[in-house]
């Protein structure tokens, strides 16, 4: 056999089997992406790119564009609740906040439950006192769930607590994401293990074959002890939000100590997480609530992520947000929501409701408060009124509807929320709570942005902000 040949021949046909091999690789893409891809702008940017970066852009889309979460999530989780199983009659309400009760429970595939909002805690300052407090009382189990969890001054005494209620023989559980609680290094996480705390980075793993996704995230804040007290926002775990002790970047936040039978479906979302996680069995539940005070509203768990068929946080603004008579108030960290989301704005103020949006007038994220730009002006046009919150920073996430209803927790308006991370909300039918939301928003609305702040913008800022856009799906 002539090998000198077969040598020589090998370096020929090299450009040959690289291009079979894209034609393959990009044909499988194109192919996946026309069956999974509900969304068309990214089922022909996935496509594109397969196409026109040969090998590397397949790979990218193997380890980006293929949702292998939701597949593992159906596995550990168990069936998705279907629309139908919550029951209700089948003709459709007249009054609006009962028409938005029937399509949530549909959209969720889950029942009301009495609850209430026992306080609404500013900041680290008013929150982390009470929810030390409340670990440390703990008798029999604690569960906590944070995005963020630092081993500072505020995460040391959170460490400290929870290793305390551990040792006196309280089940504890911690989860904190596997990004945003340090992807190389995560100190809190490993401090609590070394107190022998049982806790979990979600979705973390060194190892790429293991790592289904990097923007994919943890980001629900909880703390539920004893099936007594549930502890929900926006909060993490961190100096910063202490605004007493000025910190270098301090973070105004809005946290929510909940009371009564919501906490279980609070802790059933928190047992479903770790499972997913750990693949583990969860503690049991906290004990059931013999009796329902008079006080208690209508509440209900939300929770989304990308192991959901559907966005069903897009489908519960859009309802509410539909159903609004009289007024819209929202308060956002990040505002980047999908255009139809937009659109049902525009539409609400077209036909006389007062829409107001509270945007931070200090941000931590220039690349997201550049995008955002490229979505105030159709709203303002329309009559929609965009407000800037003082400094600092302001990281709170509320929701008003007519006076009515109340949407808290951790979703933020922006496709991350909606699309990539897993978030906890709870909706609220309590006049009063969203009297003192809408009075928190209200406050803060110190600076509104108006069409010639947009338009006075010079060109190279406004190339900057819609070149910033284009990335909306991701930061």
């Amino acid at each position: 056999m002539d090998f000198s040949f077969a040598a020589s021949a090998l370096p020929e046909s090299r450009p040959l089997l690289v291009g079979a091999l894209h034609l393959v690789m990009a044909g499988a893409v194109t192919v996946h992406a026309l069956l999974t891809k509900r969304d068309v702008p990214a089922a022909i940017g996935w496509i594109g790119l397969a196409w026109l970066a040969p090998v590397l852009g397949s790979i990218l889309y193997a380890g980006f564009g293929v949702n292998r979460v939701k597949r593992r999530a159906r596995r550990l989780k168990g069936p998705v609740r279907s629309h139908d199983s919550v029951s209700g009659d089948d003709a459709p309400p007249h009054d609006p906040l009962d028409r938005l009760r029937a399509a949530v429970g549909r959209i969720t595939g889950r029942e009301l439950a009495p609850g209430k909002v026992a306080a609404i805690l500013d900041c680290g300052d008013e929150a982390y006192p009470e929810m030390l407090a409340a670990i440390e009382r703990a008798k029999i189990h604690v569960r906590l769930c944070s995005y963020i969890f630092r081993a500072d001054k505020v995460g040391v005494q959170f460490i400290n607590a929870l290793a305390g209620a551990h040792h006196r023989g309280v089940k504890t559980r911690v989860l904190i994401d596997g990004f945003g609680g340090g992807f190389l290094r995560s100190p809190a996480y490993h401090r609590l293990r070394s107190h022998g705390v049982p806790v979990s980075r979600f979705l973390h793993s060194t190892l790429p074959w293991k790592m289904p996704f990097l923007d994919l995230r943890l980001h629900k804040k909880c703390l539920v002890v004893d099936g007594e007290s549930a502890f929900v926002g926006g909060l993490n775990i961190g100096d910063e939000n202490v605004i007493a002790r000025r910190p270098a970047a301090p973070v105004r936040d809005t946290h929510f100590w909940l009371e009564g039978p919501i906490i279980r479906q609070i802790e059933q979302e928190f047992d479903d997480d770790w499972l997913f996680a750990t693949g583990e069995q969860p503690i049991p539940p906290g004990p059931a609530h013999q009796a329902i005070p008079s006080r208690y509203s209508p509440t209900r768990a939300i929770v989304a992520g990308p192991d959901q068929e559907e966005d069903q946080l897009v489908l519960i603004f859009l309802s509410a947000i539909n159903l609004a008579r009289g007024s819209i108030r929202i308060a956002t960290p990040y505002f980047l929501p999908p255009e139809q989301l937009i659109t049902a704005l525009q539409l609400a103020a077209l036909r006389g409701v007062e829409v107001d949006i509270l945007l931070p007038g200090r941000t931590n994220h220039r690349l997201v408060a550049w995008a955002a730009q490229t979505h105030i002006r159709p709203l303002l046009e329309v009559g929609c009124r965009v407000w800037r919150s003082p400094p600092p920073f302001d990281h709170s996430k509320l929701m008003t509807i007519d006076g009515e209803w109340s949407l808290i927790g951790s979703p933020n308006m922006d496709m991350r929320s909606l699309r990539l991370n897993f978030e906890l909300a709870v909706e609220l039918y309590d006049p009063e709570l969203a009297g003192r939301l809408a009075e928190i928003i209200d406050a803060r609305r110190i600076q509104p942005i108006t069409l010639d702040d947009i338009d006075g913008r010079r060109f190279i800022v406004k190339l900057r902000d819609a070149a910033a856009r284009l990335a909306m799906p991701y930061i």
